[in-house]
Parts: C-alpha cells; structure tokens; sequence
C-alpha cells in the first residue's frame, strides 16, 4: 500500500472548510512578503564543544544526543553548491555536539539507483536525504530503510504535524524525517522589467498571461523555464491540476486511481500549452527553455542584464539569487502562483532523512533532524523552510522567508505534496524518462496534447505496477 496525504473521508470533510481558510491565510501571508528587507547573515552558533562520555544536551539547546566519539557517520543528498554547503553547516554542529566524524556523500539522481549501487557493493551510507516520497517507499519496499527510534519519534510528535509525519511512514510505521520543505507554488519576479512594462503582480492565469504579453511587447522574454531540469516542468503542470481540477482529483491522479488520459489532465495540459506554446512568452523559446537549467533560469532574471522577467519556482529559489547582485525584496520579489480555478494552488515538496543502518550515529542524526536546533542552522543561511512547528520565525534571514515559512506552517495538514514525488521514482523522479521526459517533449510540442496524456498513462502504468 502506497502511503499518501488522503485521510478517511470523514477527517477530509471535517478539516475542508478549515482547510480553505488555512490556504486563504498561507497565500495572504506570501502576498505579504513582497515587502523590502533589510539583508542579514544566518545565524552564527559557536563552537560551545561537549567534553565528556555522557548524554549532553547544549545550553540552548531542545534536544540530548549522545557521544558518538570516534564514530563514522556517511550521509548521502543529491545537493550541491549553496544546498550542499548550508547542509554541511548542519552536519558540522552535530559533530561538534557527539564527537561524530561526518561524512557527506554526493548523490546522483535518481537517488534510489545509486543507493542500491552502494547496497550490493557492500557500503551504504548510514542516512540518505530522499527526495521523493516514491524514493522512501521505494526503500521500505526493498528493506533497506530502518524505523526511527524513540528519541526521534519524541522529537517528531513535538515539532511535526500529523499530515508532514504521515508522508514520512509507511503502512503506520515512522521512517522518514522531512528536514527540508518547500512551498513550489511561488512566481519570483524582476521588479525593474515589471515597472518598466508598467505591470502589476497578476492574481489569476488569464491576468499572468496577461501580463507576460506586455512585458514581451517592453522587449523583454517575460518567462523563464528550466526545462533542461525535467522536474521544473512537473511543477508548473501540479500547480495547474491543483487549481483547476481541485484537491480531490489531485489526489487520484498521484495515486493512478485516475488515467493521464482522463479528461482533467487534457484541460491542464490544454492551459500549460496556453504559455509553452507561445515562443515569445518564454525566454531563449522552447529550445531555449530545453537547455536551460534550473539554476541558470534564475539566476539569467536578475542578472544585471536579465534574460527574462518572472521565473516560477519554490521558495528554495531565493538560494540562486543569493547567487547575483539581485536584492531579495526590491529588486527581486514573489507573488503565489496564479488561480486557474477558484484558488491558488499550495503545492509542497520536501527531503526525508532516513537510516540506512541501525547504526547509534543513524539513529542521533535523525534525532537531530527532527529537532528545532538543526532547523535554525539552515534556515538562518536562507534558501530553506522547515516544516518543523516549533521553529522560531525570527531564525529566518529576511521577512520573504519568515512569511514563507509561516505560510507553510498555518497549512497546518491541508497542503498537497508534490505530486511526482509521491510517484515511483522510475515515472515522476528520473531524468530522461517518464513524466520529466513526457513533459519535456511536451514543451517542445505542446500541440500534442493527446499524444502526451497517453505516453504519460503508458510510462505510468509500467510504474505503479512494478
């Protein structure tokens, strides 16, 4: 049994009128957050090291871990760059508090794939950060995954939600820790190319359309797209189905209880085509798009010479324009996607952390993960949200992120999880096949509308069979 979000019908009933007003507070609070900010470093914990055999616990800190000295810990994640350096400040801090020596081992998607390279060759890494909530099913399924102890089960009920707990178990037992969330329902923005075209943060996709059109004919390519990077364009098609067939269909279309061939994804694929369609609207066109990665998609609108106007992407975007001159906040703000349907959509994402080995440096990582402490590091970096409930905001870097990440937590259960990353791997988390391959083709034809929903249904009924 696939482990999903979808509750029993009654909870569903009792929690959506809730639910509504939980998504109407959470876009609020992103709208709220193009307000200027004042720049500001991550936070800056000290060396405060822990001598002695026991048990310790920081002065400051919510959680006891042990003394690991002269333990090896290997932790695999498909970062890089920004990612993997603020994740590195994480790992630093839990050696400094267990005497641990750690590890961090480059990944290569799909993760699932390399990690069974190292099981057969004999040397798995003692925790892997899955991606996709496939990969972590996919790793319970084969039993390479260890439950979580007590500790972090302790440190789970405390800061976690039931719905970001849920997505981390399987058939009702704890694997997974989501240390990393993301809101990827975000349209950032290149302040001067907007008031240059004398346009405003458009509401609905008619308006966005709207929109990209006159900040074409000001002469610059109002919409920049990853598309080398298939998993930017399974984004842009969830956040549409979201809004516009609604939560439920969401639902079964992530679980196959409905075929790609079904009438709601046609009118998705129909409205995408609305923006892959017009080479104008879209930076370097189709092709240009087709060898663009996701990091040169940002970082190309706010260079000093910016090679779009808008670029859609989650919250984790604000790392690469870390990476230009851009200012987060004036020179650089966000809007939520634009409403298809009746509302915007919320989609997230997320990174599990999961035990590889009933190792004690295994079991203190995820403890540790799970704790508003390894929270903190990261999110004072930036380029980070926590769905962990018990983090202080004010550990955020700027206000886009604090709002962001408030914005996720009054979410409370009522969001929808990226819908590829509930997929198996082989269909919605490898490059080159499946749904990033179909969508791929897809930009590049988006007049093929029916030949893509059956390539989608064929790829992902090979995949929920296997």
């Amino acid at each position: 049994m696939r482990t999903t979000l979808r509750t029993h019908k009654g909870r569903k009933e009792r929690r959506g009128r809730q639910g509504r007003r939980a998504r109407r507070a959470a876009l609020a609070v992103i709208a709220a957050s193009t307000l200027a900010l004042t720049a500001c470093g991550g936070d800056k914990d000290k060396d405060r090291g822990n001598e002695g055999s026991g048990p310790t616990t920081e002065p400051s800190s919510s959680v006891t871990l042990p003394r690991l000295n002269g333990e090896e810990v290997q932790v695999a994640a498909v970062w890089t760059g920004p990612e993997q350096e603020n994740f590195t400040k994480v790992l630093d801090e839990f050696e400094k508090r267990t005497g641990a020596k750690v590890t961090f081992v480059p990944a290569q998607d799909p993760i699932v794939n390399f990690l069974g390279t190292k099981i057969a060759g004999g040397s798995p890494p003692d925790v892997a950060m899955l991606p996709q909530v496939g990969a972590l099913q996919q790793a319970v399924q084969r039993k390479w995954a260890k439950p979580v102890d007590a500790a972090t089960r302790a440190q789970l009920d405390k800061n976690y939600s039931q719905g970001w707990k849920d997505i981390g178990a399987v058939d009702g037992t704890q694997y997974g820790v989501y240390f990393k969330a993301a809101n990827k329902s975000l349209i950032w923005y290149n302040t001067q190319a907007f008031e240059d075209a004398g346009v405003e943060e458009p509401k609905t996709w008619k308006d966005f359309l709207t929109t990209a059109e006159t900040i074409s004919a000001s002469g610059v390519p109002p919409v920049s797209i990853g598309g080398a990077d298939g998993w930017t364009l399974t984004d842009w098609f969830e956040n549409i189905y979201l809004s516009q067939a609604g939560p439920e269909k969401y639902d079964q279309l992530a679980q196959h209880e409905i075929k790609w061939t079904d009438p709601s994804v046609k009118d998705a694929l129909t409205t995408l085509a609305e923006l892959f369609g017009k080479k104008e609207l879209i930076a370097g066109g189709q092709d240009g798009a087709l060898q663009t990665e996701f990091p040169a998609s940002v970082t190309q609108t706010f260079a000093e010479d910016p090679k779009a106007a808008m670029v859609f992407e989650g919250d984790f975007v604000s790392v690469n324009i870390g990476q230009t001159k851009a200012k987060i906040g004036t020179d650089a703000k966000v809007f939520p996607f634009p409403a298809v349907g009746s509302e915007s959509p919320v989609v997230t994402g997320g990174d599990a952390a999961v035990a590889l080995k009933d190792s004690k440096g295994a079991k203190a990582l995820l403890t540790f993960l799970a704790s508003t402490d390894a929270a903190k590091i990261w999110a004072g970096a930036g380029g980070f949200v926590s769905p962990n409930k018990s983090l202080d905001v004010a550990a955020y870097p700027n206000d886009v992120q604090r709002d962001i990440a408030k914005a996720l937590i009054a979410a409370g259960d009522d969001f929808r999880f990226d819908m590829s990353d509930q997929a198996p791997q082989s269909f919605g988390g490898t490059p080159g096949k499946g749904e990033w391959k179909a969508l791929q083709d897809f930009l590049k034809n988006p007049k093929d509308i029916a030949g893509t929903q059956q390539r989608l249904e064929s790829d992902a009924a090979k995949a929920y069979k296997s």
